[in-house]
């Protein structure tokens, strides 16, 4: 792709990654891309930079509109190699450029790339002048990274929003009006679920920041850039941040011999009869970033399991290591599963979905080798309840 004209003077010049389809464990299925935008005024400034190994393409973009050799600031709104990776390339082509980052931004940026760098510390209000364009500084510490800031242009009222607001989602459309809005929501409630969703309280404090800005345009570093759509984005962020769930029950389970599988049916059948909008997801077939993106506005995960060797199954206890690590709030947790010999397996579910922030409801179902009549009984009644509570509670 070529750079394309955001606004006058400013460009998208950024790389476009069809093939990757794994993001340190979140899976890629519609790719993604690495932006880095270029403003062209009295003063050259490039913000962001790409993934190691595509600066050549950047630097392409770049010649297309000016010479890189011209470039005065090298704006680092987040230090993650993804978008600093290739910021030595730039500063070969311009070795007078100035890094700019917050100071947690620096000190990243130095233990990633020893060098010799010429870097501008930047405060939450501090400014840069290009000429037309001003560049105001807003700190966005661990939002996702301790080092995240925003760069915003108020008299284009337009926000360099760094990963929030982003999709992992390649594309040849550049903006929100020239892709499919329900697979560009889709691709963003993914990101957020995996990336962002542990931050909720900082998202909230962020929007409230944002709500003193004008914004007609939100450039984020990952994805399409938002125009005419940024208010449902908005908007879905608020709600993901203060955890607004629908009155839906997630059944995610493992099985060996298909006694914890039965279990499983049994009461995704009685919450479903019960009224509940139910998923019922197995853990050998869905990866992790489907299941995070479905904990993310449901009411209440039940999580089962067989004890294998005294513990879970593998698949169960890297889902609940995964869940702990997003940090959901105000969904209720419950626990059920099979064992031979020795049992162990759902009682470690049920602790590991109260560390993970969920409260338990009902109480553990184990049952020995099948589950008999009274075994499920008990998985009826506990989907029935589990579909009363978060009908009620999600009114």
């Amino acid at each position: 792709m070529n750079h394309i004209e955001i606004a006058p003077n400013i460009y998208w010049v950024g790389y476009v990654d069809w093939d990757v389809r794994n993001f340190h464990g979140y899976r890629t299925q519609r790719g993604t891309s690495y932006n880095a935008y270029l403003i062209v005024d009295e003063k050259v400034a490039l913000i962001d930079a790409v993934k190691l190994g595509k600066g050549r393409c950047l630097l392409e973009h770049v010649a297309e509109v000016i010479d890189p050799k011209k470039i005065d600031y090298i704006i680092s709104n987040h230090t993650e190699p993804d978008h600093s990776g290739e910021i030595q390339k730039v500063l070969d082509q311009a070795p007078q450029a100035v890094v700019v980052a917050s100071e947690k931004g620096k000190i990243g940026l130095q233990k990633y790339y020893p060098g010799n760098w010429n870097f501008q510390v930047m405060k939450t209000g501090d400014s840069i002048n290009l000429g037309k364009h001003l560049l105001q500084f807003i700190n966005t510490p661990m939002l996702h990274w301790p080092d995240s800031m925003f760069t915003y242009l108020p008299a284009q009222k337009l926000l360099f929003s760094m990963d929030a607001f982003g999709q992992h989602y390649a594309t040849s459309g550049r903006f929100d009006t020239q892709v499919d809005m329900d697979v560009l929501m889709a691709e963003a409630k993914t990101y957020y679920a995996n990336i962002i969703m542990h931050l909720g309280s900082i998202v909230s404090k962020t929007l409230k920041q944002a709500q003193s800005l004008e914004i007609e345009t939100i450039c984020p570093s990952h994805g399409v850039i938002w125009t005419e759509h940024r208010s449902r984005i908005l908007s879905a962020y608020q709600g993901w941040a203060e955890f607004r769930a629908r009155p839906k029950i997630l059944v995610i389970y493992d099985s060996m011999w298909h006694s914890t599988e039965q279990m499983a049916d049994v009461i995704a059948d009685a919450a479903c009869v019960a009224g509940a909008e139910v998923k019922v997801l197995k853990l050998d077939v869905n990866d992790l970033t489907t299941l995070a993106t479905e904990v993310l506005d449901a009411a209440a995960v039940a999580v089962g399991s067989p004890t294998l060797n005294s513990n879970m199954m593998p698949t169960v206890a890297a889902f609940l290591t995964y869940l702990k690590g997003l940090k959901s709030k105000g969904k209720l947790g419950a626990a059920f599963g099979s064992y031979g010999w020795s049992g162990g397996a759902v009682e470690q579910a049920a602790e590991c979905l109260q560390q993970a922030g969920l409260e338990m409801f009902g109480e553990n179902i184990s049952c020995q080798y099948r589950p008999d009549e009274e075994t499920l009984r008990k998985c009826r009644l506990l989907g029935t309840q589990l579909a009363e509570q978060v009908i009620k509670k999600t009114k």
